[in-house]
């Protein structure tokens, strides 16, 4: 098998790796660079996040209906263009 110098070489790759990533992918310049922009992509803007879910069944059944206005709204306007 390999001598001393192959299980240096290996300890060193074992230790180093991880520190070396750490420090390209922990930088804050890089983490706003190619992080932030596919995060606004990837979750929803926050006034958009239901906090506040209807727990009855006549509100549910007003949200409902608010959501289907909405969407025929949207249709129509997908229509028209």
């Amino acid at each position: 098998m390999g001598g001393p110098n192959l299980e240096v070489f290996k300890f060193a790759v074992y230790v180093f790796f991880p520190v070396v990533m750490l420090v390209h992918y922990g930088n804050p310049d890089w983490y706003a660079k190619n992080v932030l922009p596919y995060k606004e992509k990837i979750f929803p803007p926050e006034h958009r996040l239901v906090t506040n879910l209807p727990t009855d069944s006549t509100t549910l059944k007003e949200e409902l209906a608010k959501i289907r206005a909405r969407n025929l709204e949207r249709k129509a306007q997908r229509e028209a263009e």
